[in-house]
């Protein structure tokens, strides 16, 4: 019988468990890593781009009185492309051409230059370019402007340039405060009313075929501005060169004659001066005289030729206007007119501004002025000459931007001038002698005066007009000026005029005057307006 035998190992090689254990997992761990990179470039299949960034240009927002933004800086992506980097032109265009229907890049592949394929891109449709796998893409990131009301406040804001520097409105003047602070500019004006308002001035396009506007809602005690538009307008965030004159901001650039919406300047200076009141008698009022040969006319034949002071500018009489001018004198109406605000050079917190134009005075220029022919000025200055009229002759100042600070209130003309001309202006819109009942909105008091004027061209008047309507409200005690001008409206014989006194409708308007304008569209704002004002202001 064999004899089994153990022999142990004598050999000096020791395995030990924990060290195997500790050396796999080192490898398991490399493993995981190679592994996740090789699924998250599977996954993306993308070719690594490359990202410029352009220095960053902050601009601070724009906001309304009540909070709500009008113009943000946001971080934006564009997407570019360098055709000398395209491998396969034929290929990228048809793939662009599924991503962007409406755009052809054919021209711009076959070239030599860097063309963007889509500023601001969104992050979605920029991850269906990126997975193309196209290695010519260029990414741009950048700050970029975004206005979210579009056109609404387009002439006030204003635009800026490729750089991000103010070139016209708020975005021009305050450009170093918007740089260099991060609070935002809070101005004076209401989205809600801008809405109300520029929705009435679009369907006045479309009744009386006007080629443009403009309207302006202010504060007459703080000349803050509530509301101001002007059309035709422009989309913010659609940076355009804006050449065309239609685009010129017609509340505060333009400058017009505006008629006889003076003619309650001339009589506020009568009154001012003390060389007329209200009952003041006019006989014999001719209906035609001439100055230097050149004839004034009364509009209207009907006018009877005695008429007071009031009666004058209830029914517009031009012949009437020059005799209380003509008692008011050349060098205290020049002085009126440049104590409320209409001779003398307006500041303002944008640098599109007009200035007015009237030339020498003398006689003639007298009583031109006195009914609102041979001057031309601003709907932002006839603006402020209301409401220093009809506040008490206090001094303002027109502005876009809400200030924390109160000023002192100076007086510029006496205080029986509103007195005596608000009930005057009421009776112009209430009374059926009046030029404005279209503007009788029930509950709100509206008082104010029409102005129509021929527009001069070439040397001479043409037939295209300015319509415009000055009012205020509540004329018991005024609390806002409301302007609107419509520039070369046009008669609209089939539209239906609805009163809202009761009276059956009228059809049609054969006379292109501010009654059967400018009137009836202002009567439409306040009706929709006047809600908001009567609760929030």
């Amino acid at each position: 019988m064999s004899e089994f035998k153990f022999v142990v190992n004598k050999s000096n090689l020791k395995i030990s468990f924990e060290r195997i254990a500790f050396i796999f997992f080192i490898f398991f761990i490399i493993f995981l890593l190679f592994s996740a990179k090789i699924l998250f470039l599977g996954y993306n299949n993308l070719p690594e781009q490359k990202v410029t960034k352009k220095k960053e240009n902050f601009r601070s927002s724009i906001i309304d009185r009540e909070g709500d933004i009008l113009a943000k800086s946001v971080r934006i992506t564009n997407l570019g492309i360098d055709p000398k980097l395209v491998v396969d032109k034929k290929k990228l265009l048809l793939s662009l051409k599924l991503l962007f229907p409406d755009k052809n890049f054919k021209d711009q592949i076959n070239g030599k230059k860097f063309f963007y394929v889509k500023k601001k891109i969104s992050p979605e449709k920029l991850e269906a370019v990126l997975k193309l796998g196209e290695k010519a893409f260029r990414l741009e990131e950048k700050i970029a402007r975004v206005y979210p009301n579009r056109e609404l406040f387009s002439h006030i804001i204003g635009q800026i340039d490729d750089d991000n520097n103010g070139i016209s409105g708020l975005e021009k003047s305050f450009d170093y405060e918007l740089r260099s602070s991060k609070e935002a500019l809070k101005l004076t004006v209401d989205k809600e009313l801008q809405y109300l308002i520029r929705e009435e001035l679009v369907k006045a396009e479309d009744i009386f075929n006007n080629v443009g506007s403009a309207a302006i809602l202010m504060n007459i005690h703080n000349g803050e501005i509530l509301s101001m538009i002007s059309l035709p307008d422009f989309d913010l965030n659609k940076r355009k060169n804006l050449e065309d004159l239609k685009y010129i901001n017609r509340a505060t650039k333009g400058v017009y004659e505006l008629g006889s919406v003076f003619k309650t300047f001339t009589l506020a200076a009568g009154i001012n001066y003390d060389v007329v009141g209200p009952e003041t008698q006019f006989t014999n009022l001719k209906k035609k005289i001439t100055c230097n040969k050149n004839s004034i006319e009364e509009y209207d034949n009907k006018i009877p030729s005695d008429l007071t002071a009031e009666q004058i500018l209830i029914r517009s009489g031009n012949i009437g206007s020059v005799r209380i001018a003509q008692k008011v004198g050349i060098d205290n109406f020049e002085d009126f007119l440049v104590r409320i605000g209409i001779l003398k050079q307006l500041t303002f917190d944008t640098d599109e501004i007009g200035t007015t134009q009237i030339g020498r005075w003398g006689k003639c220029k007298l009583a031109t002025v006195a009914f609102g022919h041979g001057i031309a000025t601003t709907l932002l200055q006839l603006a402020k000459g209301y409401s220093i009229v009809t506040n008490g002759g206090y001094e303002i100042n027109p502005t876009l931007i809400k200030k924390k600070d109160k000023y002192d209130k100076i007086r510029l003309i006496n205080k029986d001038v509103s007195n005596l001309i608000n009930p005057i202006l009421r009776k112009i819109v209430s009374t059926e002698e009046g030029t404005a009942g279209f503007a009788n909105v029930a509950g709100f008091e509206v008082g104010g005066k029409t102005g129509t004027a021929d527009q001069p061209a070439g040397g001479e008047y043409s037939k295209k007009k300015i319509n415009t309507f000055a009012s205020v409200f509540p004329s018991s005690n005024p609390m806002f000026a409301l302007v609107v001008m419509l520039d070369e409206p046009k008669p609209n014989k089939e539209f239906v005029y609805y009163y809202r006194d009761g009276r059956q409708p009228h059809k049609g308007n054969w006379r292109n005057t501010a009654g059967w304008t400018t009137v009836w569209v202002t009567g439409q704002i306040i009706e929709k307006i006047g809600p908001i004002l009567a609760t929030k202001y």
